[in-house]
């Protein structure tokens, strides 16, 4: 976490937590979700206007991956200063990119050891890493395949359902927020 966004914690401690203008889809993309964004409904299953914005800026992304964290309840959330932004997310925490010679990185840019591959019933790829757990991006199909082939993973069938409880960490924020 940067000290800038420390030192404004530590300013102003009872900053009230935001909850759904800030989303993570399946491809490791952020989402700026302003109101009329939320309205057309949920971020995960939801339209691409439901969707909100997807933003652009490369600082700004830079900024939201070094402050981007968990809760002890499994909520992601991005610590914006003072106030904590809970992200929802349309798949996983964690988004896998495959890499030369299959090394794999997340969305945030950090680098990981893949302990498990798993393949759910509809034939999406997850690993799970030494630093934690998430959806392998579609674009990189054709190296997981490659790395199959050769034996590096061993994609083992799993029930999708059945990640947020074996993984500790929530889809929707807003939704546990609201109950």
């Amino acid at each position: 976490m940067d000290d800038i966004v420390k030192q404004a914690l530590l300013k102003w401690p009872n900053v009230p937590a935001c909850y759904g203008w800030l989303g993570l889809d399946a491809r490791g993309n952020w989402f700026m979700r302003d109101d009329q964004a939320q309205a057309q409904g949920p971020f995960a299953g939801g339209t691409q206007a439901s969707k909100g914005s997807q933003l652009k800026h490369e600082k700004l992304i830079d900024f939201i991956a070094r402050n981007y964290d968990a809760d002890d309840k499994g909520q992601w959330f991005f610590q914006n200063g003072p106030q904590r932004v809970y992200v929802e997310l349309e798949a996983t925490p964690l988004i896998w990119r495959v890499g030369n010679n299959f090394a794999v990185e997340d969305h945030l840019g950090r680098s990981a050891t893949v302990k498990r591959c798993l393949v759910d019933e509809v034939g999406c790829v997850y690993f799970e890493t030494d630093i934690g757990f998430g959806l392998v991006h579609t674009a990189d199909m054709n190296d997981l395949a490659n790395a199959v082939e050769q034996g590096v993973w061993s994609p083992e069938l799993v029930s999708r359902d059945s990640f947020e409880a074996q993984y500790g960490f929530r889809k929707s924020p807003e939704v546990l927020q609201k109950q």
